[in-house]
């Protein structure tokens, strides 16, 4: 075959061609229609491929987390029954509205049982949050050391929740004796209560209600 043989092809007589050149016409004709079949027909359906790929391997991630989550749903059910259970333990130490009048007598009788003697007993304004209410209390009482240590306990073991907050203790209360000073404490004793479904609902429309909100 010889370069010349390329220079003399004449298409109308193909058949009388050498066939090293036929060879070469069909290897570039092949070649010629591979590259524009890849082009306009393979190039989209590859992309189709690598799409399914990585969809296929979403889906088989997202059987895998489904699977695990199956396999650990009888301890994901006991957690929410240990979670339930505990919130409502919670829940009970949280007096509801018509309680709060006994709870202020609890705290009360629980520093006139030690002893002490009431000199300020004042229940502030109720503050409102998501699901309670929250009740500060101004509380000046005098005794011993260790009565207004014994009545600290006894708050922290009332059935509700009561907590004792920027305590201030103080000698110079009058009666004092040098072997058993009386001190003056001074705190604010800080109470919860859980909102009722009226409270809530009226909560929950005037959040909606306010400009900007949710509605």
């Amino acid at each position: 075959m010889k370069l010349e043989d390329f220079n003399n092809i004449d298409i109308n007589n193909a058949g009388s061609l050498p066939a090293a050149v036929k060879a070469v016409l069909l290897a570039v004709i092949f070649v010629f229609l591979f590259a524009a079949g890849y082009y306009f027909l393979w190039t989209d359906a590859f992309t189709e491929l690598d799409t399914a790929k990585a969809k296929e391997q979403e889906l088989r991630q997202t059987f895998l987390d489904k699977q695990a989550q199956a396999v650990n749903l009888e301890g994901y059910k006991q957690q929410m029954v240990e979670i339930e259970k505990t919130f409502g333990a919670l829940l009970k130490q949280l007096p509801d509205k018509s309680q709060m009048d006994g709870l202020l007598t609890d705290i009360n009788q629980a520093g006139l049982n030690r002893g002490l003697e009431f000199e300020l007993f004042k229940p502030g304004q109720e503050t409102q949050a998501e699901f309670y209410a929250e009740m500060p209390i101004a509380i000046k009482v005098q005794g011993t050391y260790h009565d207004l240590g014994a009545f600290a306990t006894d708050i922290s073991k009332l059935s509700r929740i009561v907590t004792l907050n920027d305590i201030s203790v103080v000698s110079g209360g009058k009666d004092a004796k040098a072997t058993d000073a009386v001190l003056v404490m001074e705190a604010t004793a800080r109470t919860y209560r859980y909102l009722d479904a009226d409270e809530i609902a009226s909560k929950r429309n005037a959040s909606k209600n306010k400009p900007g909100g949710k509605g």
